[in-house]
């Protein structure tokens, strides 16, 4: 009989790397797929701190951390919350 190995995630977040935590850029069309929205809306509200800003990667590429997309989309998603409260 074959034993079936279960992969079971770590209980607690990776530890820091050099006081960094694990994180991952993120591309453009990604941030767009990811977010829904267009491209002049994510310059837009970059522009208008409303929305994290790029990190340059070198050259003309630039890239997103994934986790501070993933926190701009909870934000919206606690704002909406908040406003359906009676």
């Amino acid at each position: 009989m074959l034993a079936v190995a279960q992969h079971t995630p770590p209980a607690c977040p990776p530890p820091l790397l050099n006081g960094y935590p694990s994180d991952r850029f993120m591309r453009l069309p990604e941030v767009i797929n990811t977010t829904g929205l267009s491209r002049s809306s994510i310059y837009d509200y970059i522009s208008r701190d409303a929305f994290p800003s790029q990190i340059s990667l070198g050259g003309k590429n630039v890239a997103w951390l994934a986790s501070e997309v993933n926190e701009w989309m909870n934000s919206r998603i606690a704002a909406r919350d908040e406003e359906s409260r009676p």
